[in-house]
């Protein structure tokens, strides 16, 4: 009996200090890491590898992604990339700026050559064409370059009556005859059929005709048409070749009678140029008062610079024209991502990390749209690869409903 009660204190005794001992023990703190790391796939980020190695759906090798650690709220949904993941990814950028966001109309059009500055090199005088050095089209020539070699009895003749007025001048002294007249007479015959200063100071000076002249081109520009071969017989007047002057272009489109309102003869308009990777300013310089009869549309020319020649014509090329010349404080349409009923972008921050941010919008163009409230002029947000980024903000934080609620805007 005793020994029964002597278990029953020590029992007690050992629960008593047991508890106190729980009381007295504080727990320890759990430092988590600050920096994580794991391996995606720049094509597929929902793909997330605690190791290196290659994407289980495309097969490309995988990179590193670092999260790092800090406040929650805004940072949580801070991205962090590098600069090989930023090029892999296809991320570009640009700069909230003044824009004009007024309602555009856009054709589509082809580049075709400006027949103002088209010019044809015609045969002043019947012959036979003994030689061609110009033989290709596309071929650019310039004044004063050598274009063919011709043999005309005409010329032959106007070279032999040039020498004897030269001849006459120097033996004979009649009084009676002006000898400058006759040299000027034949001299300006000479001229008239294509020889230059040059080769009648070398017909003067030698005293002998030639069987062939060359002639020199009086037009420059790029050559678009060869009308001639060697040997051919070509008669005064006949069209040798044909020039295109590539430095301005047109672009032509078609517009219907009902919309023709809209555009006017030297408004300034946009031209996209996607097979020249180009965006220019152009200016309207014509409208035909005449409506096609098949289609009942006007034809619209634009005239536009091609001062480094990258523009050819047949290109395919889009022209567009605002309705309204209001201009607003803007953003890509691309950088827009609609959300929950609301406008989101992702915003470069000064680290280069990449935020997201609600902002307001309203009515815009197909490039831009004006921003009401959200974003300031030199904020730069970014206008492609926004899905990704926020395709991997939402497979490293989740699809968070409440946590965007008090986010910047």
């Amino acid at each position: 009996m005793n020994n029964k009660r002597y278990f029953i204190v020590i029992a007690v005794l050992f629960s008593l200090f047991a508890l106190n001992s729980c009381k007295q023990k504080k727990p320890e703190s759990i430092s988590l890491p600050q920096n994580k790391a794991y391996y995606t796939c720049s094509m597929h980020p929902q793909v997330h590898e605690d190791h290196p190695g290659n994407c289980p759906i495309c097969g490309m090798k995988l990179i590193k992604a670092e999260l790092t650690g800090g406040s929650a709220g805004l940072a949580m949904h801070t991205i962090k990339l590098t600069a090989s993941q930023i090029q892999l990814a296809g991320i570009t950028t640009d700069t909230v700026r003044m824009a004009y966001v007024g309602n555009e109309k856009a054709l589509t059009g082809t580049v075709a050559a400006d027949e103002n500055s088209s010019a044809e090199l015609s045969s002043r005088v019947a012959g036979r064409v003994q030689q061609l050095f110009v033989r290709t089209v596309g071929e650019r020539i310039v004044k004063g370059q050598p274009i063919y070699t011709i043999y005309s009895e005409d010329l032959l003749e106007a070279e032999k009556e040039y020498l004897l007025a030269l001849q006459q001048q120097k033996q004979l002294h009649n009084p009676d005859v002006d000898y400058g007249q006759l040299i000027a007479s034949a001299k300006q015959k000479l001229t008239l059929w294509g020889m230059t200063e040059a080769q009648l100071r070398g017909l003067s000076s030698s005293g002998r005709t030639s069987a062939t002249v060359t002639i020199q081109s009086t037009v420059g520009g790029t050559v678009s048409d060869i009308a001639v071969h060697e040997g051919d017989y070509v008669t005064e007047g006949f069209t040798m070749l044909k020039t295109q002057n590539l430095e301005s272009l047109w672009v032509e489109a078609q517009v219907y009678a009902a919309e023709a309102h809209d555009y006017h003869v030297g408004d300034v308009v946009n031209v996209t140029l996607p097979d020249a990777g180009r965006q220019m300013k152009g200016k309207i310089a014509f409208m035909n008062p005449e409506l096609s009869d098949d289609s009942k549309v006007e034809l619209l020319r634009v005239s536009i610079p091609n001062d480094k020649g990258l523009i050819q014509p047949g290109m395919m090329a889009y022209v567009s024209i605002s309705s309204g010349k209001q201009g607003a404080l803007a953003v890509p349409v691309s950088s827009i991502i609609r959300e929950r009923g609301m406008n989101k972008v992702w915003v470069k921050n000064a680290d280069g990390s990449f935020s997201p941010r609600f902002i307001q919008t309203a009515a815009g163009n197909a490039n831009y749209v004006p921003v009401v409230s959200g974003l300031s002029a030199g904020d730069v947000v970014v206008s492609g690869g926004t899905y990704l980024l926020n395709s991997e903000d939402i497979f490293k934080n989740g699809e968070d409903k409440t946590s965007m609620a008090g986010m910047k805007m």
